[in-house]
Order: structure tokens, then C-alpha cells, then sequence
């Protein structure tokens, strides 16, 4: 079993889980403050967090095993997505309710962004 493409798929459905159960809710105006407060804003981000970085994390395994890459930078990548999909919606659920947290957003975006560009680095000097 590649745990890489378990973790990618579980992250996929958590997000359209929590987006079943935040849809419980929408419809009450007052719902977190309302629709355009910080609070509802930032729920709402979470949960497409999941499934966002869950497709990252896919399209990482995938690039992965198409360029054959080294085993420790496949190891750093995934580990770089992983981070990245995992800080992610905490911070959007955290944040929600401590709105200072929100400097935070730097940890997962340069997890992501240095997978990201490995990746790129891979996938352009692959031959």
C-alpha cells in the first residue's frame, strides 16, 4: 500500500465531509457571524483545504512516479506535501477563532511551494 496516495485520497474525503457538515449550516444567515465574517470565511477555506491539498498531494504521487525520482527526494517531496496539507486546514480551523494565528499561513504555503518547486526542477530536467 503507498501511503502517499492513502493519505492523499483520506484528505480528499475529509474535505468532502466537512463540507457535507458545514452544509448543515449555510443556509442560516447568522451561521458564525454571517456570511462574509472571518469566522465562516475562514471554515469554508478549511474544508477546501482538504480536498485542495489532497489533489496536490495526488498530482505530487503521480509526478513522483513519473519522473523516477531519487528515493530521498521523493521522501522530502512527499514529506513537503504532507506537511503542507496537513497545516493547512488546522490553521484555517485555528485561525477562524484566533485570528492572530493567521501569520502562520506562511508554514504550510512554503511546504507546499518547496515541493512544488523540486517538483518543477524534476519534472523540467527529466529526459
Amino acid at each position: 500500500m503507498d501511503l502517499h496516495l492513502l493519505f492523499a485520497w483520506t484528505w480528499i474525503l475529509i474535505g468532502l465531509l466537512t463540507g457535507t457538515l458545514l452544509g448543515l449550516y449555510f443556509a442560516r444567515d447568522d451561521w458564525l457571524g454571517g456570511y462574509t465574517s472571518w469566522p465562516r470565511r475562514l471554515v469554508r477555506l478549511g474544508h477546501i483545504a482538504f480536498v485542495g491539498t489532497g489533489l496536490l498531494n495526488l498530482g505530487a504521487h503521480w509526478t513522483l512516479q513519473a519522473v523516477s525520482a531519487e528515493p530521498a527526494t521523493a521522501t522530502a517531496v512527499r514529506a513537503l506535501f504532507v506537511a503542507g496539507a496537513v497545516l493547512m486546514p488546522l490553521l484555517c480551523f485555528a485561525a477562524a477563532f484566533h485570528r492572530q494565528l493567521r501569520h502562520a499561513f506562511a508554514l504550510p504555503i512554503a511546504a507546499l511551494g518547496g515541493g512544488s518547486g523540486v517538483l518543477l526542477h524534476l519534472v523540467t530536467n527529466t529526459r
